[in-house]
């Protein structure tokens, strides 16, 4: 089969080479992909968020499968696009992805369907939120409503903090995303990330991890994309995650359904879990970056087989097994990330690395110049590595990680702390 996977992060860079993995892939195109992704599959330069150029592009290569990384190209209504080409995609509609694109409308959802969640409060305008900020003190939580690139979220620890986190999201650089604010109060208890796969009816559960937000040791500093993530997340055992299903996933696409936009993609659950309860800190209507780098080296072909069976509306028929097994991802960004930071920085040693089953290295914002391998974003590589315990899985990452050559980049030497202490 032919299988167009949108996207050029490291995220993409993991489903290709899982997708890779399975013999019944034929023909593997990545748009836009990146210099990693270009090592293994073809690449292709299309307008990612145009719905009908996806498709036309799709149906001239005799894709069979569509898989939707970004959610910039979901709030675009690129999956809506291809299905109404008769294409099988993995993604929700533009309708069902407000449940990440709207942080007010899964809010909303969540009250409909009775799920666990921080208690809120929405505006659209800055004097309302700020007087709300004053009357609650802190610590808060302070959400731009839409999409802001992993950038619109702030834990503020002071009143004064929450305030310039208010002014920042009307009148900073956040565009529509900043038409409105959540503001939440700070959950207590350790996060996780749980995966599901859901076809408007049936739901999968697709795998635990567990990311650091943070640029410093000790999680602290700025939130970032995620510098680093491990899997599977050890306080998800059996309990909670059938308590997470049944008080939060199900009710949720249930309502969804109800409300006649029933939900088909991969559904990203964050949750707070204390005590044994979970409640939901956000919806994503994709796959986590980097969880899905410690996801995607643990499940290898059987993936696709799951994606496939979730796009053609079977999941009722699919299972993923999976082995004893835990995985790592180090993510080494640009010195400066998630401020102001240099591109173009050769990147030198990933020659001597080769891929296994083992160990990978993910590409998330590299190019090559004039033959060489430089930098090209904030995170640049996601180095993951699996082992027979998550201790063996950070040896092996952090050993890969020490062999690579660039002076320019910066990472966690604490990813996994908690599990392991």
């Amino acid at each position: 089969m032919n299988i167009l996977i949108l996207g050029g992060g490291g995220r993409e860079h993991a489903l290709a080479w899982a997708v890779l993995q399975n013999p019944k892939c034929d023909r593997l195109i990545v748009a836009p992909g990146n210099a990693g992704i270009a090592g293994i599959a073809e690449t292709a330069r299309i307008d990612i968020e145009d719905g009908r150029a996806v498709a036309e592009f799709a149906a001239e290569a005799a894709v069979d499968l569509v898989v939707i990384g970004p959610e910039a190209s979901l709030a675009a209504g690129v999956a809506d696009a291809c299905r109404a080409a008769g294409l099988a995609v993995l993604g929700p509609d533009r309708a069902a992805a407000r449940v990440e694109t709207s942080k007010s409308f899964a809010k909303e959802l969540c009250d409909a369907a009775g799920a666990p969640t921080a208690r809120y409060a929405r505006f659209e305008e800055a004097g309302p939120a700020r007087e709300h900020v004053q009357a609650q003190g802190a610590p808060i939580v302070v959400k731009a409503d839409g999409l802001a690139a992993g950038k619109g979220v702030v834990v503020a620890e002071t009143v004064e903090e929450a305030l310039a986190a208010v002014d920042a999201v009307f009148d900073g650089p956040l565009g529509a995303a900043g038409a409105r604010v959540v503001i939440e109060e700070v959950l207590r208890g350790e996060e996780a990330s749980f995966f599901v796969l859901v076809d408007g009816e049936e739901i999968l559960p697709f795998g635990t991890a567990q990311d650091h937000k943070r640029i410093g040791e000790g999680d602290t500093g700025p939130n970032t994309g995620g510098m680093g993530a491990y899997s599977p997340a050890p306080i998800m055992d059996a309990g909670v995650t059938e308590r997470a299903l049944s008080e939060i996933v199900r009710p949720c696409m249930a309502e969804l359904a109800r409300r006649g936009t029933p939900y088909s993609g991969v559904l990203y659950v964050g949750l707070m879990i204390e005590d044994g309860a979970p409640r939901l800190v956000e919806f994503n209507a994709r796959f986590g970056d980097p969880e899905c780098q410690c996801l995607m080296i643990r499940l290898g072909a059987q993936a696709l087989d799951a994606m496939q069976a979730c796009a053609e509306g079977r999941l009722g028929d699919a299972r993923v097994s999976w082995a004893d097994d835990h995985a790592m991802c180090v993510v080494m960004a640009a010195d400066g990330y998630p401020g102001a930071y240099d591109r173009g920085t050769e990147i030198r040693g990933l020659e001597r690395l080769v891929a296994s089953s083992g160990q990978v290295v993910f590409h998330a914002g590299t190019a090559l110049e004039d033959g060489a391998l430089v930098a090209a974003g904030g995170r640049v590589l996601g180095v993951t590595a699996r082992g027979d315990d998550l201790r063996q899985a950070r040896e092996r990452a952090y050993a890969v990680v020490d062999a690579v050559d660039w002076p320019q980049g910066t990472f966690r030497r604490d990813i996994g702390w908690r599990a392991l202490d």
